[in-house]
Formats: C-alpha cells, structure tokens, sequence
C-alpha cells in the first residue's frame, strides 16, 4: 500500500520526477518524460504495478521500516534519508542529475554507524505496470526491456533475481558507499554510458547551489520560499521550457472518489502564474523560455487557444481510463490524459496576457511575435467575452458566466491598452478603452449582489467562488472598495473551513453539481493563500500573517504541498507537489514581507 500523499520526497532531473517514500520506496516514475508511462506506479497501485525499494533489510512478513531523518541537502533536490537500526545508522542519497542524455536515477547508501543489512528490491513494469519486462544481462548490466523502452541497472553490489524482482542484499559498515542508478534509453539504441554517481551527485550539488543564488528574495520566508521555487524549477521541462501543473496522475481530490485528473501537463493558467512568481523572485531565464514555449505552442492558431498543451507543445491530450490499476487508496478511475483540454475558458486570456505583461515589466527582452500574439488574443476576447465557459475549475457541468472569466477577460484587455500606451504595439487604443470599460460594467451590474455586498460566483447565482479573490490582485477594483471588503467576508463566511481554510466553491446547496461531478473535496491551498493576500491588501495584516503560516504549518516535512487540505482527514490530498500551491505561498510571502507583517 502507498503512504500518505505526505509521505513523498519529490526528486528530478527537470525533464521526468520521482516520489520517494519516508521508507525508501520509489513509487512513482515516468520515463523519460513527465507525461510518458510510469515504470513504477505503485503509487495508484500495488508493488505489483512496479516499485524500487531501498532500505535496511526487514522480515518478508514486516513493513519496511521508515526512516528516522530526511531532508535536501540544502538548498537542492537531493534527498538524503536516514534510519538508526538496531545494528547501526544507514543514509540513502537519492538524486536525478539535471541532464542531457539518458535520464538517470542514483541512489547512494552510505554507512555511518555499526553495520546495518540493506537491500534493494527493483521491480519495474512498463506501461503503468501493466508490462512485464524482459529483464537479463548485458555485458555485466542488468537491462529491462518492453517494446520502446530499456532501462539498465548498475550496481557493485551482487543482484540475483526472484518473483519477477530484482535484489541485492548486502551490509554497509561507516565510510562505506555503495550506489544504485537506473538509466532509460529507447530499446533499439546502444547502452546508456556507464554512470559516474559520485561527480553526478557534485555536478548536481553545483547546478542548485548556482540556481538558488539568483534569487532575490532575502525575506523572513526564505526558507519556505526557497523549497517552493525549487519544487517550481523541478516541474519545468527544460527541453522546452514548458511547466507541469504536478508530476502525477490520479491523486484524488477525494479519497476513495473519482475527482482524479492527470496534471502532467502544461496549463496555460498555472504555467503563467508560475512564471510571475519566478519573475518576481529574479528569474527571467526560465520567464524567457515559457514565452518562447507558448509561442510555438499557440503559433498559427492563437484564436483557438487551448487551456493546456503537452510539455512540448502537442494539442491532443485524449482522455483514457487504466482499468487495471485500482487507484490511489482504491480512488477510481485512474486517469491518463485529459478531458479539459479543449474546454472554452476565458480567464486563460487573461492569464496569459498578465504574464506576458509583466515580463515586458520587468525587462524582459522585446519579442516582437509576443506583442502580436497578445493583440490576437484580445481581438479574440472582443468577439467572445460575452459567452458563457467553463471557468478556472474546468467545470463539467454546463457552461456559466462565471465572474471570474469576466474579470479575467477584463485583465487581458487592461494589460494590452498598456502595451499599446508604453509604444510596444499598435492597436485600436480608444475602441478597447471602450472594451475594457464594458466588461467592467458587466461583472459589477450582473454580477454583484447588492443585498449581500459579494460578487458571486456567476451571473445570477447567489454561490459564492473563491476565484473571486482575485478581483484586487488583478486590479480590477482596488482593495479599500466596499465590494472587495465585502466579497472577502462573505467568503469567509460561507467557503471556509473550521480551520479557517477556504474551500472552492460550494459542493452542496443552491448550486450543488456546478462542477458537474459527484462526491466533495478538501480545501483548495491556493484558494487559502488569496484569502491571506486579500487579508493584508485590506490592512489585516494580522490576521492575514496568522492564516499564511497555518499554511505553512500544512506542507510536509520537507516543505511540498499537494493541490488541497482535507479538512475531515487532516491530511493532504490531490496532486502532489502542485504547482498551484507553491506559487501562492511565494506570492503571499513577498506581500507580508513588503507590508512587514510577519512574526519575530
């Protein structure tokens, strides 16, 4: 059985990523991409469905014991595991070399007290463990092979292989060191070149040691700050430079439910919010790189923008159900690609647009093609603002005017009459003046509710949405305006937890099933952190500060966040770690900091 969604390490290479559990088991792994086939999926599954254990060895009948210490090494994704046994203290360091050929997985167990029996135990299965591979040896390799896919194993310890696994039993005594790597390299290539796992782990050491160092935030949340543009770093696909909203698939929303989505894709949305907050943290590189992803991605048919690509730009993203994995604590359906793809959402304009207008910001070398791209979009969004979509959470019920959209369809408009008025582009300036001006009627004469001070979820619904948080962060209206104040208290009211965290929207009442899907969910984090940016933009910085490091207190030991907080189970739920979570957690952090509401 897997452990908790908080139970994994996220390691990677910024091309695939890894979950590694506090007892030593890799459960999850895509190779060589994020959004290829698992070969351990254990995860939604059972060992059968393919795991790597390594850890001190315990009786067949007992549950591999979890360690007693894990942390990155500093500032870095290398996790570093630690167990005190009865004979002795045992560490495993565990990393994935930021690279340019095969894609790597090392893992090195290191002696420091005693002399503690270890073993490793491989299994891999293909194809979200349903294929069996053809394991054997090769010039002193171990090799598994199935169709496209070969992955090698090397070691110095002694392997042998039992019921379909392979093993290595051996003893580490201090100043041993002892390492493991598998390799992936399609199946009809020459081997991968043997692995060097020491200079590996130094070049890897180096490579987020120098990462880090560019960042400009020096702020009383450094730490959490920090660990979270990491985690953002290591969803990045650098071939391409597109984002992933999380490295996996099928983490409920609801244990035991079926809200069970594939986020091994690029959203359009979260890759932009992703973007300003690495921007806003001194990061253009990877700013620069998205931009040119979005381009090709968006290039020859920017009026049909999809909500989400592939991590390389591809549009077909079909849909499917894997039927003989039972899912993550028996939530089903487990589910590969993703249905959304092609829903109408209007907000992603304004998404989109914001980030791109806040790279021309901040210095963000002129891009000719972006400016063209931008002036497409809002061409677009006069035809089609007034139609009714999806929204931000990809509803599956039926289309609404939901306020939020609109909003978001004001914010795109708003940000290219910038563009135009600082002499980057031309456009019809007064006509989209007039533009802006409508919309923003729009959503304060449909969409506000004068008896109950609060903007509402969509245009005649007397549901609350907390998307509707964003209305000052985006400028649509300033903070200090009665509307704002009193959209922020009834969500309060109405969308929160006893613990003070903010849920979605309703999942019962007037507008049950607006999400077109049965069963609840948990607390949505980034929902809870616009609660506490909304806070202190309304000067209770107080209580803005108190709720930001509740939050905080949600992530797991080493810092990560799943997309939600079950507020019934205490425990993290949803995909993990989310994209969407730490963007939120960095935005909120440079705010307090800004306003100096943060404790001693």
């Amino acid at each position: 059985m897997a452990g908790r969604i908080e139970d994994y390490a996220l390691i990677g290479d910024m091309q695939t990523a890894a979950l590694v559990c506090r007892d030593g088991t890799v459960d999850w792994l895509c190779l060589p991409r994020f959004d290829s086939h698992a070969v351990f999926a254990g995860l939604l599954g059972t060992e059968e469905h393919g795991f790597w254990r390594l850890g001190p060895a315990h009786a067949a009948d007992a549950k591999p014991p979890t360690a007693a210490r894990r942390g990155y090494r500093g500032d870095s994704l290398i996790l570093e595991t630690e167990w005190d046994t009865p004979r002795g203290t045992v560490r495993v360091t565990d990393f994935m070399p930021p690279r340019d050929g095969a894609p790597q997985l090392i893992r090195i167990v290191e002696g420091v007290s005693g002399r503690v029996p270890m073993r490793s135990a491989l299994r891999m299965r293909f194809s979200y463990g349903r294929v069996v591979p053809w394991v054997h040896k090769h010039e002193g390799r171990t090799v598994a092979v199935a169709g496209p896919d070969s992955v090698w194993f090397d070691t110095e310890a002694e392997t042998y292989g039992k019921a379909l696994t392979t093993y290595a039993d051996f003893t580490v005594a201090p100043g041993d060191r002892i390492a493991f790597t598998i390799s992936w390299q399609p199946s009809h290539k020459e081997p991968p070149p043997l692995p060097e796992p020491e200079s590996s782990l130094e070049a890897t050491e180096d490579f987020w040691r120098e990462w880090v160092e560019h960042c400009t935030y020096h702020g009383p949340y450094r730490e959490a700050v920090i660990r979270s543009l990491i985690t953002l770093k290591a969803l990045t696909y650098a071939p391409t430079g597109g984002i992933v909203a999380a490295p996996t698939t099928s983490l409920p929303e609801d244990i035991g439910g079926v809200r069970n989505w594939d986020y091994r894709y690029t959203w359009l949305r979260d890759a932009a919010i992703t973007l300003s907050s690495l921007l806003r943290t001194g990061y253009r590189e990877e700013a620069r790189a998205w931009r040119e992803w979005l381009l090709r991605a968006v290039a020859g048919d920017p009026e049909n923008l999809q909500i989400m690509y592939g991590i390389a730009g591809e549009r077909e993203l079909g849909e499917a159900e894997l039927d003989w994995l039972p899912g993550y604590e028996k939530s089903a359906p487990v589910r590969v690609g993703n249905g959304a793809a092609h829903q109408l959402q209007l907000d992603v304009y304004g998404e989109v647009t914001e980030a791109l207008h806040l790279g021309h910001m901040t210095g963000l070398a002129r891009n000719d093609y972006a400016s063209l791209l931008q002036l497409k979009l809002i061409r677009y969004l006069e035809d089609h603002w007034q139609e009714p979509d999806e929204g931000i959470w990809e509803v599956r019920g039926p289309r609404r005017h939901f306020v939020h959209s609109k909003v978001m369809a004001w914010v795109a408009v708003d940000r290219t009459i910038k563009l135009i008025e600082s002499g980057d582009a031309d456009g019809p300036l007064e006509r989209w003046r007039e533009l802006r001006d409508d919309i923003h009627r729009d959503v304060c004469e449909k969409g506000y509710d004068k008896e109950r001070n609060t903007f509402t979820q969509s245009y005649g619904s007397k549901e609350l949405d907390a998307s509707l948080l964003l209305i000052p962060q985006m400028g649509f209206l300033p903070p200090d305006d009665k509307r704002v104040i009193g959209t922020i208290e009834a969500i309060q009211r109405e969308l929160s937890t006893p613990d003070g965290f903010i849920l979605r929207y309703p999942t019962e009442g007037e507008d049950a099933g607006v999400d077109g899907l049965p069963g609840d969910e948990g607390a949505f984090l980034a929902c809870s952190f616009w609660m506490a940016d909304d806070l202190a933009m309304i000067g209770r910085v107080d209580e803005a500060r108190k709720l930001f490091e509740k939050l905080l207190a949600l992530r797991n030991d080493l810092g990560l966040l799943a997309e939600e907080w079950d507020p019934r189970l205490k425990r993290q739920v949803g995909n993990f770690p989310q994209a969407f979570s730490h963007v939120p957690l960095i935005d909120t952090a440079l705010r307090l900091t800004a306003s100096g509401a943060y404790g001693g």
